[in-house]
C-alpha cells in the first residue's frame, strides 16, 4: 500500500513562501474577500434592525390610535420586552419612543426609508431628531454614507449648519467633477472662513495674510476642515520659460485632490477665476499623480457678489469654489432665510 508522507517545510522554505510576491497578492486577495463579506454581513444586520425598529414604531402608533392608549403603554411595553429579552439593548422607553417617532417622520417618504436603512440607528436618531426638513435629512444621510462620518462628526456637521452652508457656497463642482466627487467636494467648501486666530490689523496686505496663516498653519488647516495636509506656500509652477506661484497648496486626503488656495483682501473679481483655472490646468498636467483626482481651486476673498461669482464660474472648465473670510467671529446667521427654493435644493441633492 502506497504511503503518503506529509511534506515537512523548513523554516527557510516558509520564509521564502511568505516573501514571495505572488503569495502576498494571494493573502491580500483573501483578506479583501473576508473584509467584503464582513461588511456585507454588518449591512444586512443593520438593515434588519432598522426594519424591525420601524415596524415596532408602526405597531405602537397603530395600537395607540386603535385603542386610545396613552404614553403609559410604552413604559409597560418596555418592561415586558426587557424582562423577556434580558441583556438585549434597545428596548428602553426612550428608544421605543424613538422608534415610534422615526416611523412617523419617514412613513410618507419612501426615499428616506430606503436611505435610512444604510446608516446606523444612532445616526438615524440624531438626524431625525435634529433635522425637521426631509431635504436636510436626505443631505445628512447621504453625506454620512459617502464620507463615513462617525456619530460625533455627524453631530458637529449638523450643529455647524453644514447643510445650509453647502447650499450657500458658490462653486462649479457639479459641472466640472464626476457626481460623487462633486458632492464630496461641496462638503469641504465653506461659504465663509473665520481666521480669528490671526493677529492682523484690519488693514493688511495679501502677503501679510498669507504669512500669518503659515505661522498658524495648524489652526488654518483646522479652520479649512478635516483631512487637509499642507504642501507649501508660493508653490512654483513653470511653463514655457515662465514662473507662476500659487499662494497656498494643500492636499485633501479623502478627495485625493490637490487644493489650490488664492488669497484676496478685497472683493472678488472675475479675472480671479480665469487665473485659478490656469493654475489648475498646470497642476493637473505637471504635478498631479495618475492616481489622484482633478485639482480643485478655492478663491478666498474679503467679500463677493453672488451674481458676479456665478457669471465668472459659468464657463470655467476646472473645479473652483469662491468663499469669503473674516478675522473675527460673527454671530450665527439665520441661514434659513437665505436658502434656495425646495426645487433648487432637490436638484443639488440628485
Amino acid at each position: 500500500m502506497l504511503k503518503i508522507f506529509p511534506i515537512k517545510w523548513s523554516k527557510k522554505m516558509k520564509n521564502v513562501i511568505t516573501q514571495n510576491s505572488e503569495f502576498k497578492i494571494f493573502v491580500q486577495e483573501i483578506k479583501a474577500k473576508i473584509q467584503t463579506a464582513h461588511n456585507l454581513a454588518l449591512r444586512a444586520v443593520n438593515k434588519e434592525l432598522i426594519a424591525l425598529y420601524t415596524d415596532i414604531g408602526k405597531t405602537i402608533t397603530q395600537r395607540q390610535e386603535s385603542f386610545g392608549w396613552g404614553k403609559s403603554v410604552v413604559e409597560s411595553l418596555s418592561k415586558e420586552l426587557q424582562s423577556e429579552f434580558e441583556g438585549l439593548d434597545g428596548f428602553s422607553p426612550r428608544n421605543l419612543w424613538n422608534m415610534r417617532n422615526f416611523y412617523l417622520a419617514y412613513k410618507d417618504n419612501e426615499k428616506l426609508q430606503t436611505l435610512s436603512a444604510e446608516i446606523s440607528w444612532s445616526h438615524n436618531v440624531l438626524i431625525f431628531q435634529k433635522c425637521k426638513d426631509d431635504l436636510q435629512r436626505e443631505f445628512y444621510i447621504k453625506s454620512t454614507l459617502q464620507n463615513a462620518w462617525s456619530y460625533r462628526v455627524l453631530d458637529n456637521h449638523i450643529d455647524n449648519q453644514t447643510y445650509e452652508k453647502s447650499l450657500l457656497s458658490q462653486n462649479n463642482f457639479s459641472s466640472t467633477l464626476p457626481q460623487n466627487l462633486a458632492q464630496k467636494a461641496s462638503l469641504i467648501l465653506k461659504d465663509e472662513y473665520t481666521f480669528d486666530f490671526l493677529s492682523l490689523h484690519h488693514e493688511h496686505s495679501e502677503k501679510e495674510l498669507e504669512l500669518a496663516l503659515i505661522k498658524q498653519v495648524q489652526n488654518f488647516l483646522t479652520q479649512m476642515g478635516s483631512d487637509y495636509a499642507f504642501i507649501g506656500n508660493q508653490y512654483k509652477l513653470e511653463n514655457d520659460g515662465q514662473e507662476f506661484f500659487i499662494d497656498l497648496l494643500l492636499y485633501h486626503r479623502r478627495l485625493k485632490s490637490l487644493i489650490s488656495i488664492e488669497l484676496k483682501i478685497g472683493d472678488f473679481k472675475p479675472e480671479y477665476a480665469g487665473k485659478m483655472n490656469f493654475y489648475l490646468a498646470l497642476l493637473d498636467d505637471k504635478v498631479r499623480l495618475a492616481s489622484e483626482n482633478s485639482s480643485i481651486g478655492i478663491i478666498i476673498c474679503k467679500d463677493k457678489s453672488k451674481t458676479i461669482v456665478e457669471y465668472a464660474l459659468k464657463n470655467t472648465t476646472k473645479p473652483i469654489g469662491v468663499a469669503t473670510y473674516t478675522l473675527t467671529k460673527t454671530p450665527p446667521k439665520d441661514l434659513a432665510k437665505l436658502l434656495p427654493s425646495a426645487k433648487e435644493i432637490n436638484q443639488k441633492l440628485q
